[in-house]
């Protein structure tokens, strides 16, 4: 940041999955601006899906959490410099990025100012963890992004799903407040590696919207590897003694070690300053975009969580594809209005894969269906959880009753991660579940279970 000004074709705010792709496939000059160093890469690699999963992998095998923590490290090296091998030809700016004109940013890095200007704008600084306000929790008792690094150990008693990642020493005793997919993803993982672990859960059970009773099986699940599902709300903590004492609503205190809170993401819109330009915000604070992902100003687009769309890489990823030909000139090849069956995934022991509608969901949209479900322990056609010894879960398929179209599907089982792919191309191609159930899948798979489960019809 030698030079104080700079002119680029594109500039793209924020290094996450949408951005460095753009910016690695624009023929034009590119700047790319990150705010933290320890961000280059992008949320995903560093400190979300690849890491997390890796942790989970491993509390799963029996590795201690101090090694699991190393390995997690030694892999995100590893992608980081992949990832800047990427990028070899962009500008890149450590810096935070504020607009000062439709068209121009200011990056400033510590004294140091820069203006870049841009035809082409492209918003994609992701998201940040909601901390509620909480009596007697000061905003420093939480680890700030900025001062992480990724090998940085830390003896916090409070945590987001950040900093929890390097806690030290582990926690013998957790207490996790949100049972979101972050949250129980968490406590899996934190059970796994040996902690005691309360899940505060302020909704009526787990999943509670999913069929089949699928909700209290992951709760029961999660019971035996040593997760103790809480109903209630945290009002009020207090550092006692090295730990924390927490209590809830009702009034019930619980005694930790220490406190993780996943109780959501907001986009990442603090300090840009978009209404000085007139870029517009929903209520959410999200950037408000069109079905192209275009915002309020002409040549200015924003991608990933920024934008208040689902929160997931691969939902990036396409933002990418939408936001590519649009740079010169050309069409978007689609919108985000015609985004058919996205899949997600909750990585628990069985991770737990969802697409479509539920039951009462395609009822209310005034389907006539027919659910087939079947746990995966009955499901004879399916040996390769009993190979691995993982034989809890349930698959669920939600079909029209007339038309035998897949609405929706609903997969906690062994490799459903992979599953619910397959279940969501078939979906996306118009299949029937009569096409999906005679497949010719190979042997032993999880596939094979389609084979059976969808043999009611």
């Amino acid at each position: 940041m030698s030079d104080h000004t700079l002119n680029v074709d594109l500039l793209i705010i924020g290094w996450g999955k949408a951005g460095k792709t753009l910016a690695a496939g624009y023929p034009g000059r590119v700047a790319l601006v990150e705010q933290f160093r320890t961000m280059h890469g992008d949320t995903c690699i560093n400190i979300a899906c690849v890491p997390t999963k890796t942790l989970i992998h491993d509390s799963d095998t029996g590795t201690p959490f101090p090694q699991a923590r190393d390995r997690r490290d030694t892999l995100i090296d590893k992608l980081n410099d992949a990832n800047h091998a990427m990028l070899d030809d962009a500008i890149i700016l450590d810096g935070r990025a504020r607009f000062v004109g439709p068209h121009t940013v200011e990056v400033t890095a510590g004294e140091e100012k820069m203006q870049v200007t841009a035809p082409r704008i492209v918003i994609n600084t992701g998201s940040t963890a909601h901390i509620p306000d909480i009596e007697g929790l000061d905003p420093g008792d939480i680890p700030a992004l900025a001062d992480y690094t990724t090998h940085t150990t830390n003896s916090a008693l409070f945590h987001d799903s950040t900093s929890i990642q390097h806690v030290d020493p582990l926690p013998e005793h957790l207490l996790i407040v949100g049972a979101g997919p972050i949250g129980m993803e968490f406590a899996s993982m934190f059970a796994g590696f040996g902690s005691r672990v309360h899940l505060l859960n302020n909704r009526p059970g787990l999943f509670g919207q999913l069929d089949e009773g699928i909700g209290a099986e992951v709760e029961k699940s999660l019971t035996a590897r040593g997760v103790e599902v809480v109903e209630g709300e945290l009002v009020r903590v207090d550092k006692q003694d090295g730990g924390v004492r927490a209590t809830l609503q009702d009034g019930t205190a619980l005694l930790i070690d220490a406190v993780l809170f996943a109780t959501g993401r907001q986009p990442a819109t603090t300090g840009l300053g978009l209404e000085e330009v007139e870029i517009a915000l929903t209520d959410r604070g999200a950037v408000q975009v069109d079905a192209q992902l275009r915002t309020s100003v002409d040549g200015v687009w924003a991608a990933g969580d920024v934008n208040g769309g689902p929160q997931f890489t691969y939902i990036s990823y396409d933002d990418h594809r939408i936001i590519a030909p649009q740079l010169d000139g050309g069409d978007a090849p689609h919108g985000t209005d015609d985004r058919v069956a996205v899949p997600t995934t909750t990585f628990l022991t069985p991770p737990l894969s969802t697409v479509g509608m539920t039951r009462s969901e395609a009822e209310d949209a005034g389907y006539t269906v027919t659910v087939l479900s079947r746990k995966v322990a009955d499901i004879a056609a399916m040996p390769r959880p009993k190979t691995v010894g993982v034989t809890d879960g349930r698959i669920t398929f939600v079909v029209d009753s007339s038309s035998h179209e897949i609405l929706g599907a609903q997969l906690w089982c062994i490799d459903s991660q992979e599953l619910i792919n397959l279940v969501a191309l078939a979906m996306r191609a118009g299949m029937t579940a009569e096409q999906l159930r005679d497949g010719i899948w190979t042997h032993p798979s999880s596939t094979e279970a389609f084979n059976e489960v969808l043999k009611g019809l």
